[in-house]
């Protein structure tokens, strides 16, 4: 028992010269040394605005807002969308719970419908920018959408 109590201290020493205040650093400039300036922009500064992105006119919207429920629909899920390319023009969501493309719709959280293009997607579901728009969310929203399908 001693021996190892012994050789434990010997080793606990030995160690004590890593945290030597004395010893000189392996690059003394490492320490003056910094980064220069950034210069940064506000996000958005240089970009443009939603509506100059989305190329859905607004009678297409109003149509896709007041498409009649489909026969045979049945809701194939709910799904939290965020906004997708922007530059992907029409109305669509896209969602692991759609199997193959066709036509279908979305129902916000706030009971508003929309008749959308359904994309089988993977990941994390997406809905477009003027799916947003027609359904007045806000760009940065994430709401849990219902969506209905064949």
């Amino acid at each position: 028992m001693r021996a190892l109590f012994l050789v434990s201290l010997s080793l606990a020493l030995a160690g004590c010269s890593v945290f030597e205040k004395d010893a000189a650093p392996a690059n003394p400039q490492m320490a003056t040394e910094f980064a220069p300036a950034v210069s940064t922009t506000a996000l958005g500064a240089a970009g443009h605005a939603p509506a100059a992105l989305d190329k859905t006119s607004d009678a297409e919207k109003a149509a896709a807002l007041s498409a009649p429920v489909a026969s045979g629909e049945r809701a194939l899920g709910k799904a939290v969308v965020a906004l997708g390319p922007p530059a992907e023009a029409g109305i669509w969501v896209q969602s692991v719970l759609i199997s193959a493309p066709g036509q279908g719709r979305v129902v916000a959280p706030n009971g508003q419908a929309l008749a959308v293009e359904l994309r089988p997607g993977s990941g994390g579901a997406l809905m477009s920018l003027s799916a947003y728009q027609a359904l007045g969310l806000p760009l940065t929203d994430l709401p849990e959408m219902t969506i209905y399908g064949p």
